[in-house]
């Protein structure tokens, strides 16, 4: 059989983006349906997100010491695994003991799985030779995006044809996808970061003068895409007063594409458009999109706001990601888990907020995101500090012909090394 090219090996990390979105984002579409069917009150439900992203942040923080001793394909294959697992979870467990325990035990084995891909799929794609490494992150980032808005598409249309009652079989199809992309990652190359500049040491990580500004960036980066993408389908629903499949379609759907449009764009915009400005104004319109989705009275306001916060958030993810491997060289594994591990701090405490302050307010999802807009602002002020605190040497960022690795590009002979050499992890 021939042996399969590192452009498999993107491929697959692309898809495996596309079961982190079933991860993060199908739960929440039910969170209605788990407040009518086992009586979860809101506050509870707050504390599902929150969970969520706390094993995966833990995760993160853990990985940056077995990831290395285990490999990167044996990871991989765990991370598909327990994602696949808590999926088929949500179907029985909340049956057959308390339903917020089942609920919170699933989420529990498929965290683990989505904090896996987030420390595993950004640096394996980072170490494949290709040019344009920043366009490729960006680009990589969007299939998350895609995945989201497949997922909330088949899934409101599922709910639609068949009723909300039948999303246990939903679930099942969903946690079958992540088996599929684990038996594709079997013949593809896999690479790590290590594999050319070895990895910088935790000490040395956590001494380098841009590590810390960077760590703050990509958790305020975390709390400002999940605070409004977690609540949109509830906000929609609730706030505007619209039925689930509407509220699903105009929140979350609109909030993924438009988030996926701006990370396709940027990976076409990479070598001219200067990556801290391309940040800068992504605070600024993330600012206005929470202003607008919060104050005006007006539906249609509301959830244009929305779609400026999905368009706003794209690039500050992957864009904190190619800010840090090109401040902070040899960073490896280590420095990847530790901004997974930041970000999903920021994941677990944007939606987190939005909900205990919306419920402080008397159920008031306007109130918790209007209060939320603290998180882009501090971004924009993290920004503006890391711009000076570089002393500006770096303030351009445009792509090198081959990227941070100095890998020179490959010929077919090249891909087929490259992924005879990377089998044996």
């Amino acid at each position: 059989m021939k042996r399969l090219s590192y452009k498999h090996t993107i491929a697959a990390c692309s898809l495996a983006y596309v079961v982190q979105a079933v991860v993060n984002i199908f739960v929440p579409l039910l969170f209605i349906t788990f407040n009518s069917q086992y009586s979860i009150p809101i506050e509870k439900i707050s504390i599902i997100i929150l969970f969520n992203f706390s094993i995966q942040l833990c995760v993160d923080l853990a990985s940056a010491f077995f990831v290395q001793k285990i490999g990167y394909r044996t990871s991989l294959t765990l991370a598909h695994v327990f994602a696949s697992s808590g999926l088929a979870g949500l179907t029985f467990l909340p049956e057959i003991m308390d339903p917020f325990a089942g609920i919170l035990i699933s989420v529990f084995f498929y965290a683990i799985g989505g904090g896996l891909l987030e420390v595993l799929v950004s640096p394996a794609v980072e170490a494949c030779p290709t040019k344009n490494k920043e366009g490729f992150m960006s680009l990589l980032h969007s299939f998350y995006c895609w995945g989201c808005a497949v997922v909330i598409a088949v899934s409101t249309a599922f709910f639609f044809f068949f009723g909300t009652e039948n999303w246990k079989i939903l679930t099942l199809i969903w946690a079958a996808f992540p088996i599929l992309n684990m038996i594709y990652f079997m013949f593809v190359p896999v690479f790590s970061p290590e594999d050319e500049e070895g990895g910088m040491s935790l000490k040395s990580l956590f001494g380098h003068k841009s590590f810390w500004l960077i760590f703050a960036m990509m958790f305020v980066a975390g709390a400002c895409e999940l605070a409004i993408s977690q609540w949109a389908s509830t906000f929609a629903e609730m706030s505007l007063g619209v039925s689930k499949a509407v509220g699903d379609m105009a929140g979350p759907f609109s909030f993924a594409v438009l988030m996926g449009t701006s990370r396709l764009l940027y990976s076409r915009l990479s070598k001219k458009l200067d990556l801290n400005v391309a940040m800068f104004i992504s605070g600024i319109l993330c600012i206005t999109g929470y202003l607008l989705t919060s104050i005006p009275q007006n539906r249609i306001v509301n959830l244009v706001g929305v779609g400026i916060c999905g368009f706003s958030v794209g690039v500050l993810w992957p864009g904190t990601y190619s800010l840090a491997t090109k401040s902070i060289k040899g960073g490896g594994t280590k420095m990847f888990s530790l901004l997974a591990f930041a970000g999903d701090i920021g994941c677990a405490s944007g939606p987190a907020f939005l909900g205990f302050v919306s419920s402080a307010a008397g159920d008031n999802l306007k109130t918790g995101v209007l209060v939320s807009t603290v998180f882009p602002v501090l971004l924009v002020i993290f920004v503006i500090a890391r711009y000076f605190s570089e002393g500006r040497k770096n303030k351009l960022l445009p792509a090198t012909d081959n990227g941070d690795l100095n890998i020179p590009d490959v010929s077919a002979d090249g891909d087929k090394e490259s992924g005879e050499a990377a089998e044996e992890k």
